[in-house]
């Protein structure tokens, strides 16, 4: 059985459905503070339960015959990490370091960690390789790579195996529109900029138009969300006979904030409001993966582009279930 934490949410919620209609069974673990109960695959066994809990946590694990971990749980807004680092710190980092020691205590010898690019920072080279130096630039990103670091101790003094992906901007649906991404507040540009096409927001703020990039706007590499699950279920297979090891999750390619918007616009048929403003701090230009490694070691290849990205979440958008 795979334990998922974090399965409630949006990355997480469909991983477990990409693992349980693949064959395999599931256990979510979830304090549903930002998941949602109607996310879960209705196959998966669900017990809710806060990471930060050792002694719950310990006392689920001990109910069930855990081979692996995939482990999602963790706030992830950038903004409010800046704001609130304790509360970043203390879940993502602390809550992590009490899952690592109930897998020591179930002798689990696998485990993927959703990670991030935002590791990099203001990266040198781009497209960014996983040789690219890590130089976080807020706690959210300081907090991923500290469980990065965390993860590479415990396997060298536990035997935990482990891998980390980092990935970049996670984005799009379940095609058959039986979740999505659902968030409140909304952080993320796809779905804002569905929301102005359904008449739920009046215009879009695009941050800063004079970014050395061919419309000035800044660029991103936009992987789908069911992409991203067959990488989580590829390095579960790696770990099977492999050493621990860490793997960017892109494209490849970057898409332009602009360009998001004018696709967003054919697909739907709505015109889109905008509006320049200044730039966010700390925005890079453009942050594209090298995803070579992931292609070469892992097999995996992205089958979604940014098209198939935004009918897939305008579907969900459009009609959520929840």
């Amino acid at each position: 059985m795979i334990l998922v934490t974090g399965g409630a949410g949006y990355i997480g919620s469909h991983f477990v459905y990409d693992m349980i209609e693949r064959g395999n069974e599931v256990l979510v673990v979830d304090n549903l503070d930002r998941g949602h109960l109607e996310a879960v695959h209705p196959d998966a066994k669900f017990e809710e339960c806060d990471i930060l809990d050792f002694e719950s946590l310990k006392n689920v694990l001990q109910n069930y015959n855990i081979e692996s971990i995939v482990h999602f749980a963790a706030f992830a807004y950038v903004g409010e990490s800046v704001e609130d680092p304790k509360m970043y710190y203390t879940n993502n980092v602390v809550g992590s370091l009490n899952l690592l020691k109930a897998a020591v205590f179930k002798k689990i010898s696998k485990f993927v960690f959703s990670s991030t690019c935002s590791v990099y920072g203001n990266p040198i080279t781009v497209p960014i390789s996983e040789a690219e130096s890590t130089k976080p630039i807020n706690p959210y990103a300081q907090s991923k790579l500290m469980i990065e670091n965390m993860l590479r101790d415990f396997n060298t003094a536990y035997g935990l195996k482990y891998v980390a992906l980092r990935y970049f901007n996670a984005a799009g649906a379940d095609v058959m529109g039986r979740i999505g991404e659902s968030h409140d507040p909304e952080p993320h540009l796809i779905p804002i900029v569905l929301q102005a096409t359904l008449g739920k927001r009046e215009k879009v703020y695009v941050f800063g138009n004079d970014y050395d990039t061919k419309d000035g706007t800044c660029i991103r590499d936009y992987i789908h969300i069911q992409d991203l699950a067959d990488a989580h279920a590829r390095a579960l297979e790696y770990l099977e006979s492999n050493d621990s090891d860490i793997f960017n999750l892109g494209t490849g390619d970057g898409n332009s904030v602009l360009e998001l918007i004018n696709a967003a616009e054919k697909i739907t048929g709505e015109k889109i409001n905008i509006e320049i403003t200044g730039r966010r701090a700390g925005d890079p230009a453009v942050l594209v993966a090298d995803n070579k490694k992931a292609k070469d070691v892992l097999g995996w290849v992205p089958k979604h582009n940014l098209n198939s990205i935004i009918e897939s979440a305008y579907k969900w958008h459009a009609d959520p279930k929840f």
